[in-house]
């Protein structure tokens, strides 16, 4: 467990950022992990199909929150199909088939321990999937 829960996911937990409601959101959504009960709820601005503005409320165990975390630094300016490719990145990497992602999502490299915790992914992917609905509703209307 001290190798999932390290120094590094608990920084990343600790410096969760864009926690603050948005007013008159384009997309909001709600996302419920079912095998740990971890949850999330996102707003959105959207422009051009883009993120612009991004809100979080999460209560989850460290390595959603850390997920969150780099999720809410890295959103803005992205469009679905850019997080689409971000969450299949973090996927394949849970999974074992991969290394970390790079760029913008390279902060994930401190959830690579996660690998083993099956019923942690679900809370990792959250962010991705809270924000996917979110563009796919903005998309929808």
């Amino acid at each position: 467990m001290d190798k999932i829960y390290n120094r590094d996911v608990l920084r990343l937990a600790a410096q969760i950022s864009a926690t603050e409601p948005l007013l008159n959101p384009d997309a909001t959504t709600s996302v419920r992990s079912p095998l740990c009960g971890s949850t999330i709820e996102v707003s959105l601005k959207v422009s051009g199909g883009h993120v612009t503005k991004f809100g979080q409320s999460i209560q989850a165990c460290a390595l959603g929150q850390a997920s969150a975390s780099i999720v809410a630094e890295n959103v803005i300016g992205k469009n679905l199909k850019q997080i689409l490719e971000g969450r299949k990145m973090v996927n394949t990497m849970l999974e074992g088939n991969g290394d970390a992602p790079g760029g913008d999502w390279s902060a994930f490299n401190a959830l690579i321990p996660a690998r083993d915790a099956k019923p942690r992914h679900g809370a990792i992917l959250m962010p991705f999937d809270a924000v996917i609905s979110c563009l796919e509703k903005v998309s929808a209307k």
